[in-house]
C-alpha cells in the first residue's frame, strides 16, 4: 500500500456544460441556429470557453453542449445569458418548460 499521489479531483479540470430542451412551436432548428447568431459572439468572448456543438435527435430533442476550460467558467457563463443577452431572441425559440441543464467537471477525455 503506497501513499497515494494528488488525485485528479484536486487539479483544475474541463467542464461540459450540457442543455436539453426542446424548441418552441413553430421554430426549425435553422431558426435556432440563426436566433443564437448573437449567443455565439458573446460566447466567443467568455473566459474559459473551448467550443460549443448542438444537436438535435429524431424526435425534436436539442442539445446544446459547451466546453469550458473549468466549471466555474461554464457558471458564470450560465448567468451572463440569462442577465446580459436578456434580449436575445434565442430565449423566445426554446420551450422553457423544457429546459435541463447542468455543468459537470470532465473525469476523462479521448481526444
Amino acid at each position: 500500500m503506497g501513499t497515494k499521489s494528488m488525485a485528479t479531483e484536486e487539479m483544475p479540470t474541463e467542464a461540459m456544460e450540457i442543455t436539453t430542451f426542446h424548441l418552441s412551436a413553430s421554430v426549425t432548428m435553422k431558426d435556432f441556429i440563426a436566433a443564437n447568431i448573437d449567443v455565439d459572439a458573446w460566447l466567443q468572448r467568455q473566459p474559459g470557453f473551448i467550443l460549443r456543438r448542438i444537436c438535435q435527435s429524431t424526435d425534436g430533442l436539442v442539445t446544446d453542449m459547451l466546453l469550458w476550460k473549468l466549471a466555474r467558467d461554464g457558471e458564470r457563463a450560465a448567468s451572463g445569458i440569462v442577465t446580459e443577452l436578456a434580449h436575445s431572441p434565442v430565449h423566445a425559440a426554446i420551450d422553457q418548460a423544457t429546459v435541463n441543464w447542468s455543468v459537470n467537471a470532465c473525469r476523462h477525455r479521448l481526444n
